[in-house]
């Protein structure tokens, strides 16, 4: 928010600099981004009037004019500008001024006319107003003063970027409580004679969504000239807060916003049909913005409307058929409180983001709107003329916001701050924040303000009492800690190991975001429900994950139309599955993925250039389940998965528990995420992962061990690890080692069958093992698997 500190001053002048002041506003917690001066540096520019203006005689675009700038004679200057005229009251740089980039004015001659100096526009005194001519001063502007002083250009636009939870600062009422409170002054509030309706007239205003509009003000206003010129105090203000002048009406809206952080809005008295309404649009009713956009309102926001169309956008934008323009004579005023919930959020979907919003979103003091409703009527009584009827008002006590009631103990104060306030002083601050205060029993019992909506609970006072007395007044003392050992399991594998592992093996770890795009998602998770959040931050993400495959995929797609074309990456984070179970009817789950696209290895001269397939990051995985000292307790199993290829797909278990699913990105993924070649994607739960088997000290057999390989034919549809799970079964102690090494398929081997070479290692811890034991016991493994599988002896 920018705003003027003369303005600022005119509520409450403390006795310090404007950098004093911009740093105490600071360490309050209204952090100022700048400090930029109002205008240019000038000197020698003084007020004048032109006495005669006409035509030079030998150019057709400039002007010889007498100026009286209240010295003994009148000045000849030569002027270019095409509002000069007699009559008006000017800004003139006397002959030895000085104006912004270091310009100085000396005698000249301008087509044989003499002119000793110049009448100034708004951009050559470094003003930042568009102007087609020169500055037109008001008529009671005293002849020969200083421009400076008279125009109190040596203010300073000061840029304060507001956290969201202080929107009682978005005005200049809630600026100068605050310097104010830091300062232990008193703040002047502007005053004006009260208005007294003139006039009967009046609009009846019927509350149909009272929940998210709890008070909403409208007077009538008759006969106002709307073609009046805003004065220049105002222009000025407003000018100095950000805000351009565009006619009265609009002006004196602006300035109330300004001024006391409560939007407005007029409507055009004629063009209303009928009673006000304040309720939920249908969701097919169209309206033409203020900005000439034609919007179709959504279903869930609030619309201001008559008997027969909506008029606005509540607390947004106001609509152009019923907006003042140069023809309108009537008005509507209207003041509102709105629910920060009813306009939070919504706003951005339709590109919409207006001052009125982003003071509606964060707050608006909701007893304010009588007094900003009587300032606003007395302005543009006094600037446009007219006849005011009455206030009416429609109001909900029921959905209005009340104060909050927080106890504040003495020993919870002492303990977050480190430090000891004085009962007296703590109450003072929190009284001159605004606060009603009762302090028995050790403790402060605070009902908070109305305009403070960022107060709930006994923390916020803390911090208050805290920011108030001025952080740099608490003694800075080192916090004691006492250290202890880890309360850390010798079986649980730490989250950095696996890391680590996976970095080794040529990942890159990413870390994507928890929301994505609801499309996307629904191609990988066809059907499941996943939870929406209700004010996204683009409608890309506005989904929470069920799994990391939509962030990894979209990564891999974005990586490789970066001429990036392997790409090997994981991540670990949460998923969330809707689960009305579940705490906040979402369960929470913590996952490792990864992904890996294009060749297995990097280019390099001794190397063949092979893609990486399903059994590269089967590989990785099985190295990262390693580290569990578990292999046996991990399986895999033929899957299906929507999103990935049937017949490149496995469940991942463990203790015969799913906790995972690995394969090959299905065809019909490839184009919505970008993807060249072949992908493929694991991901299975981390808790899963993290627990391992501790090892067990064993004697290291004296005996020599004996290979025995056999080759089985088995039904092309069988495991290769349930037979081997079925060996391990069946060898028992002696059989210390199993390999499967080839798999072969063709000539020799029947159609539909498959041929699985395996390496059985036996040994004793005890004696060495005699030819016809080792015999019997490939004999009872054989016998086993043809029993299971049906399978033969490869000849």
């Amino acid at each position: 928010m920018k705003f003027s500190e003369s303005w600022l001053r005119e509520w409450v002048n403390p006795s310090i600099s404007r950098d004093e002041l911009s740093h105490q506003i600071t360490m309050a917690g209204l952090e100022v981004d700048g400090i930029e001066g109002v205008a240019g540096e000038f000197s020698g520019v003084i007020v004048g009037e032109v006495v005669e203006c006409g035509q030079h005689p030998d150019a057709d675009k400039l002007r010889v004019t007498k100026i009286n700038v209240g010295q003994d004679e009148l000045i000849d200057i030569v002027c270019g500008a095409p509002n000069c005229r007699l009559g008006l009251k000017v800004a003139v740089a006397m002959v030895g001024a000085v104006l912004p980039g270091n310009f100085k004015i000396k005698k000249a001659k301008l087509r044989g006319e003499p002119s000793f100096g110049m009448l100034c526009s708004y951009g050559e005194l470094g003003i930042d107003i568009d102007s087609d001519g020169i500055l037109e001063l008001p008529t009671d502007a005293p002849i020969g003063a200083d421009i400076r002083e008279f125009l109190s250009l040596d203010d300073a636009i000061i840029d304060v970027d507001l956290t969201a939870n202080r929107a009682d600062c978005l005005g200049m009422a809630g600026l100068a409580r605050e310097v104010g409170v830091l300062n232990r002054q008193a703040v002047t509030e502007p005053t004006w004679e009260k208005v007294t309706p003139s006039i009967d007239d009046s609009i009846q205003i019927d509350l149909l969504a009272p929940e998210s509009c709890a008070r909403y003000l409208g007077r009538v206003v008759k006969n106002v000239n709307v073609k009046a010129q805003s004065p220049l105090w105002m222009q000025e203000k407003l000018r100095r807060s950000g805000i351009r002048s565009i006619d009265p009406i609009v002006d004196i809206t602006n300035y109330v916003l300004i001024e006391f952080g409560q939007p407005m809005h007029a409507f055009d008295l004629a063009k209303l049909n009928g009673d006000i309404q304040v309720r939920m649009a249908t969701g097919d009713e169209k309206l033409t913005l203020l900005d000439g956009n034609e919007i179709t309102v959504p279903a869930d926001m609030l619309v201001i409307s008559d008997q027969e169309k909506s008029l606005a956008l509540a607390g947004v934008f106001g609509g152009e058929y019923s907006g003042v323009n140069s023809e309108t004579q009537d008005i509507l005023l209207e003041c509102a409180f709105f629910a920060p919930l009813a306009i939070l959020g919504k706003t951005r979907r339709l590109g919409l983001h207006t001052d009125s919003s982003h003071r509606f979103e964060r707050g608006v003091d909701p007893e304010l709107q009588h007094k900003v409703m009587d300032r606003a009527t007395r302005l543009v009584l006094d600037i446009c003329g007219g006849e005011a009827g009455p206030v009416v008002e429609a109001k909900s006590d029921e959905h209005l916001p009340k104060p909050v009631s927080i106890t504040l103990r003495r020993s919870k104060l002492d303990r977050i701050l480190g430090h000891h306030i004085s009962d007296a002083e703590v109450t003072e601050i929190l009284e001159r924040l605004g606060f009603a205060v009762e302090f028995t029993a050790d403790q402060w019992n605070v009902v908070t303000a109305t305009y403070r909506f960022d107060m709930a609970i006994e923390e916020d006072l803390i911090e208050e009492v805290a920011r108030i007395y001025g952080y740099n007044n608490i003694p800075n003392i080192a916090p004691v800690g006492s250290l202890s050992m880890p309360d850390h399991k010798e079986s649980d594998i730490s989250l950095k190991r696996v890391r680590s592992m996976l970095v080794a093996r040529g990942f890159q770890e990413a870390i994507t975001y928890s929301f994505v795009d609801p499309k996307l998602q629904d191609k990988v998770h066809p059907g499941c429900e996943a939870m929406v959040l209700p004010n996204p931050i683009s409608i890309e993400m506005s989904a929470m994950r069920l799994s990391l495959f939509t962030g990894l995929l979209s990564a891999v797609g974005y990586n490789q139309s970066r001429q990036q074309n392997r790409v090997r990456l994981f991540e670990t984070g949460l998923r969330f599955v809707p689960d009305t179970s579940a705490e906040s009817n979402v369960r929470q789950e913590p996952m490792i993925g990864a992904v890996i696209s294009g060749n297995q290895n990097d280019e390099h001269w001794s190397m063949e250039s092979n893609t990486a397939d399903f059994f590269d990051l089967k590989g990785d995985l099985e190295a990262i389940i390693g580290l569990t000292v578990s292999d046996e307790e991990f399986t895999f199993r033929s899957a299906t998965h929507p999103a990935l290829h049937p017949g490149q797909c496995a469940e991942i278990l463990r203790n015969d528990r799913v906790i995972g699913i690995i394969g090959t990105v299905h065809p019909s993924l490839e184009k919505p995420f970008g993807l060249n070649g072949k992908t493929i994607v694991f991901e299975l739960e981390l808790n899963a992962l993290l627990h391992a088997r501790l090892p067990l000290a064993q004697a290291v057999s004296k005996f020599p061990a004996n290979r025995r390989d056999i080759a089985i034919v088995v039904d092309d549809n069988v495991s290769a690890g349930d037979v081997v799970k079925m060996i391990r079964k069946v060898g028992q102690n002696q059989l210390v080692g199993i390999n499967l090494f080839d798999v072969y398929q063709g000539k020799g081997v029947e159609s539909g069958k498959k041929s699985l070479a395996i390496a059985l290692t036996l040994q004793d811890n005890t004696r060495t093992l005699e030819e016809k034991e080792i015999a019997e016991m490939v004999d009872s493994v054989v016998s086993a698997l043809k029993s299971e599988f049906n399978a033969l002896l490869r000849d």
